[in-house]
């Protein structure tokens, strides 16, 4: 009876993801109503969504970062809330705080607690390294815990809660770099390039019309958590498993089996949350393109945004033009040709 009723959750999961390849196709068709040629971004997003996890965006003013996304979160029917971050941003302007209330009937005070912007299903922390590292940990908990605390009293976030900050890589005056600690809070490094030429005319085109795109909603936060619930429940094999730890692993000075690029340009490697959302977004990634399993594929695909911004270079890999894309990429053939000679 047991192995019926297995067989009958497994092929309501097969359903499930099969559905959320069709929500991904209309979720992709409606942000492109009005973000034109970021379709790797947006798949990317999509897939810290479902997997329960937080985007650092990375590119240059004007790529419309912005845009996606307040239009996710409306094709996603979420509450948006936007946080510009300044030098001059306190903790209680994004948590929130308490004020006195005072009951002129009773004649008595009380404290009552203000929501901040964070109290939202998608945050935008625009520009988070333009603030003090005080007002950037205040995002700590609540992306960890799903939580804040204020005046010892704890206060639950709407679910789900999806933080996505931006970054402005080429001015870095008057910045505060994130630390490491809360660099690792976030799944993916998303980065934001140029769009292609044709992609660029499409937007000025579109841009300069006085026609307004309006984008459809496609689910809403109770659709969310239960595809979310779905990508966990995804199987992964155990060498697959192991595969998405070698690539961790592999990112450690001093560690067994370490490449001599490794040990030569980076001073600190990736952590075990490096693999926890190796194997999540991988999950989430096949979810998306309607498959009940994880291939090789999945994890090679979310490998960079993974493991980009939780590998710390050295000075030996800045003075010879080495970037963490390119190590990431070294250990993606390093294994792979390892694979190939246990296997030959």
């Amino acid at each position: 009876m047991k192995m019926e009723e297995t067989a009958m959750a497994d092929e309501q999961d097969v359903q499930a993801a099969a559905r959320l390849s069709e929500v991904y196709g209309h979720l992709q068709s409606e942000v492109g109503k009005v973000v034109v040629g970021q379709s790797e971004v947006i798949e990317q997003l999509l897939i810290a969504l479902f997997a329960g996890g937080h985007c650092l965006l990375v590119g240059v003013p004007g790529l419309a970062k912005t845009l996606l996304v307040r239009t996710l979160a409306e094709s996603l029917s979420l509450k948006f809330s936007r946080v510009q971050f300044t030098p001059d941003l306190m903790p209680a302007d994004i948590t929130g705080t308490e004020v006195i209330q005072e009951d002129r009937t009773a004649g008595e005070r009380s404290f009552r607690f203000l929501p901040g912007p964070i109290f939202a299903n998608v945050l935008l922390a625009d520009e988070i390294n333009r603030t003090p590292p005080k007002t950037q940990a205040a995002l700590l908990e609540a992306m960890q815990e799903q939580q804040v605390t204020i005046g010892g009293e704890q206060h639950r976030l709407p679910q789900p809660f999806f933080v996505l900050a931006t970054q402005n890589p080429i001015e870095q005056e008057g910045t505060y770099p994130l630390p490491e600690a809360q660099l690792d809070r976030f799944m993916f490094q998303v980065l934001v390039d140029y769009p292609d030429e044709e992609a660029e005319l499409q937007i000025v085109k579109q841009t300069t019309s006085d026609v307004m795109q309006r984008v459809t909603p496609t689910l809403n936060a109770e659709e969310i958590h239960a595809f979310s619930q779905l990508v966990r429940r995804i199987p992964i094999a155990d060498h697959l498993a192991r595969y998405a730890l070698q690539l961790s692993r592999q990112t450690r000075v001093g560690g067994p089996d370490v490449s001599e690029l490794v040990t030569k340009y980076v001073s600190w490697g990736a952590g075990p949350r490096a693999s926890q959302y190796l194997v999540l977004a991988a999950k989430a990634r096949a979810a998306l393109q309607g498959r009940h399993y994880v291939g090789t594929d999945d994890i090679r695909a979310v490998a960079a945004p993974v493991l980009r911004h939780r590998i710390i270079a050295n000075f030996s890999a800045e003075a010879d033009g080495v970037t963490t894309e390119q190590i990431v990429e070294h250990l993606l053939e390093n294994i792979q040709m390892r694979e190939s000679n246990s296997s030959a």
